[in-house]
């Protein structure tokens, strides 16, 4: 029997239909309002890929190095290619369309999900791992179903269930068949605190269907609700400016702009906010544990889409108390000791400038070196001194790497490492960027490291206070747990009007610069995978040619784009100085200048070398030609209206109507800000500022150099005056602004760019949760002064 109802199943039946379906079938038989529909089971998949004979290689080409992000992409794509190209067998088509001949007349609309049998359950919920498809009908059907199973294995499934220890080859797929539900309101529910267990209900919703919701397409409003007391304690509305709904002429799933009076209205009064609780209770109280509830209103009847267990609940804390995780709180690294002791930071300091004796004690704590404390978290491991790439082999799990300065190539083995310590390098170096992102702690700028540190010595390193101190040092037991541990760590965001996004610099961070719950990405270099071919453009393209080039830069951008979809992804064109470039194989070309940082980067290399940005811009139009319409070109280093004029020309040569997609310069220059009315006529459609640059710029203050660190300061009234004034010409030339420098992460600038009015806050990833709070702060603070 290929087809199950959802009146038959119950959640005994999760090896058969999969996580998504057992759990409908048992609100279903619990009394609670569910839509109709039936499913494709398990078994129906298996037989499939088994009759057709694809099995077997199916399950070989998923036998990768996980981290390998080309072959995981190499795997997605011939499971794409081995099951939608296998045809239905004729009872399966036949029992399936006859299924849904039952649910409707026959030209009903349906929405398809998928259902993993290794999904939704209580210790690990693979939730959004698979596709859903909306607004079906008969037409599309099978193809659909089809697609469901195709997208079991995708690049992030096949990369969770191999971090999570589940075999490929022993999950299935189900798909369930469900009609569709024209919601006028939906949302998410967590019946309790996601992170504490707290009787507090939170409730997102927005208008529309729950899509725009759950795949952060629109700020929803928020609620929270005391299940105690039942009294609503929380109410943010928010400016929803999209929903999702059904195309009432071709029936497909459509954005469309919410009606100017509803943009700021309230989704859900008092009223419904308790019967969503009443029912929120109901659920939880028949599964005996807290419950993530997809829901939607109809008419005024509100349906259960899905329930499944909230996994961020402690179990040590069911109630009133964050989890205690070491490794939660540094940014995802383990900074325990073999006793599971906290290396803490005993409070000494260096001498001058650092350069503190290497012979101390090795247990002693004595600071070795001091530097810039560049990504936070305090770890002790042995040091592993790299001065040439040849030497990344020797870095192993557990390691601090000490190295000059990193490169992209250092990529792997950084994540390896537990710290990253520099000679080299400020607060924006490639060092100091990377390990933000990858969640490793590093100090940088340390000047002497490499020659004062020795293979396997153990050092502690604190990447806040930027120390490095001899052997493991361990902190005194205090009677209050760190203010960062204690932190509820939720992943419902506050709602703000002005866009929260985040920076990404290596496609390796994507999936965790997602779980941010940004709206967005403000900034993807594409200069870190260029860089980490090892090669230089052109190197590259005589050996390899065009298209691995243009390949190369479609995974890496690829695979941020899918884990944000559809939130914007805007990715910067190439801007590496030629220092960079000259250490690359075929580097030898490269001019000498006297100050790269100066010289011949960003867009005035890209229209000096037509061919190779012509690359760069064949990468975009694949993207788009392959349905990434969130991916945003960013032109960087622009000084006048001149450089843009002659960008969008190759973009028109190169397929890419300017007209169609959205593009925009970066605001680094001086000459950009004073010039921003003349760039806005040219057409762009938001200005974003780097912080870094127009700082350096600004103030003639090298931002690499360590020992003009502290003149360096994107808070100078100079800067905030070409910041402010640009921000005020867009907003009257109805240009959006952003900014996504590395002074979006600091709640000063934060202030001063909501007060200001900017569009959008591209954050650090460990910075986003932080910048969202101050940013709704802000605006809170501004409408309560409006009022008063």
């Amino acid at each position: 029997m290929a087809v199950r109802w959802l009146e038959d199943i119950r959640s005994g039946d999760l090896d058969a239909v999969g996580g998504k379906a057992a759990s409908l079938g048992e609100l279903t038989g619990a009394g609670l309002p569910v839509p109709p529909g039936f499913v494709v089971t398990a078994d129906t998949y298996r037989s499939f890929i088994q009759e057709a004979g694809i099995d077997d290689e199916l399950f070989a080409a998923m036998d990768i190095d996980p981290e390998d992000s080309g072959a995981l992409a190499e795997a997605q794509r011939r499971a794409e290619e081995l099951i939608t190209g296998t045809e239905f067998p004729d009872d399966v088509r036949a029992e399936i369309l006859d299924a849904y001949e039952s649910l409707g007349d026959g030209e009903e609309f349906v929405a398809v999900r998928s259902s993993a049998t290794a999904e939704d359950l209580p210790d690990a919920s693979f939730a959004g791992q698979q596709e859903t498809f909306l607004n079906i009908t008969e037409d599309d059907l099978l193809d659909r179903v089809r697609d469901c199973w195709a997208s079991l294995f995708s690049q992030r499934a096949i990369y969770y269930r191999t971090r999570q220890g589940f075999p490929h080859d022993q999950v299935d797929i189900a798909v369930v068949v469900q009609q569709m539900v024209d919601a006028d309101q939906s949302g998410v529910m967590f019946t309790s605190h996601p992170s504490t267990g707290e009787p507090r209900v939170i409730i997102e919703a927005a208008w529309g269907l729950g899509e725009a919701v759950v795949s952060g397409a629109v700020s929803p409003d928020n609620y929270v609700v005391s299940r105690e007391h039942r009294t609503v304690d929380e109410v943010t509305v928010a400016d929803k400016k999209l929903m999702h709904v059904k195309d009432p002429e071709t029936g497909a799933t459509s954005e469309v702009p919410v009606p100017e009076d509803r943009r700021e209205k309230r989704v859900l009064s008092d009223e419904d906010l308790r019967r969503l609780v009443d029912l929120g209770e109901r659920v939880e109280e028949h599964y005996g544990t807290p419950q993530d509830v997809e829901w939607a209103m109809v008419d005024d009847e509100i349906l259960m889409l899905q329930s499944r267990p909230i996994t961020t609940i402690s179990e040590s804390n069911p109630a009133g108390k964050a989890e205690d995780s070491s490794a939660f709180a540094n940014g995802g690294v383990d900074v325990s000791g073999e006793n599971g002791e906290s290396t803490a930071n005993a409070d000494t300091t260096a001498g001058e400038n650092g350069d503190a004796s290497a012979s101390a004690d090795a247990d002693s704590g004595d600071t070795l070196l001091k530097g810039l404390g560049a990504s936070p978290g305090i770890v002790s491991g042995p040091v592993r001194i790299v001065e040439k790439l040849d030497q990344l082999d020797k870095v192993e799990e557990g390691d601090i790497i000490v190295t000059e300065m990193t490169m992209p190539d250092m990529v792997p083995a950084m994540k390896r490492a537990v710290g990253i310590v520099t000679d080299e390098g400020g607060m924006t170096s490639h060092a100091a960027i990377v390990s933000r992102e990858l969640g490793v702690p590093a100090v940088v700028g340390t000047g002497s490291a490499t020659r004062q540190l020795r293979d396997g010595q153990r050092i502690t390193m604190d990447g806040d206070k930027g120390t490095i101190r001899a052997g493991e040092v361990t902190e005194p037991e205090v009677e209050h747990d760190p203010v960062e541990e204690v932190r509820p760590q939720s992943p419902v965001k506050p709602m703000t009007a002005t866009e929260v996004k985040v920076n990404v610099s290596i496609p390796e961070a994507a999936e965790r610069a997602a779980a941010t719950g940004a709206d967005g990405v403000g900034l993807l270099r594409i200069e870190h995978m260029v860089l980490s071919l090892g090669q230089t453009p052109d190197r590259y393209v005589a050996e390899h040619g065009e298209k691995a080039f243009v390949d190369e830069i479609v995974r890496g951008v690829r695979a941020v784009a899918d884990e944000f979809y559809p939130r914007p992804v805007r990715v910067r064109t190439l801007d590496a100085p030629t220092d960079e470039f000259r250490q690359l194989e075929g580097g030898d070309d490269e001019p000498h200048e006297h100050n790269p940082m100066l010289g011949y980067r960003g867009i005035r290399r890209s229209l000096d070398q037509p061919e190779t940005f012509a690359y760069e811009l064949q990468a975009f139009r694949r993207l788009y030609d392959m349905g990434y319409d969130n991916v945003e070109i960013m032109f960087p280093l622009v000084n006048d209206a001149e450089d843009v004029h002659r960008a969008v020309q190759l973009l028109r040569e190169q397929g890419i109507d300017p007209d169609r997609r959205t593009w925009g310069v970066m605001v680094e220059t001086p000459a950009s800000a004073l010039g921003i009315e003349s760039l806005a006529e040219a057409g762009i459609d938001f200005a974003s500022f780097g912080t870094n640059d127009l700082t350096q710029y600004t103030l003639a203050v090298d931002r690499n150099n360590e020992h003009v660190a502290d003149r360096f300061d994107e808070l100078h009234p100079a800067v905030l005056e070409l910041i402010g004034s640009t921000i005020e010409t867009c907003r009257e030339l109805g240009v959006d602004t952003s900014i996504c420098g590395q002074a979006g992460s600091k709640p000063e600038m934060v202030r001063f760019l909501v007060e200001q009015g900017v569009s959008s806050i591209s954050a650090n990833i460990d910075a986003v949760r932080d910048v969202q709070h101050e940013v709704k702060r802000v605006e809170q603070k501004l409408l309560l002064d409006s009022v008063r």
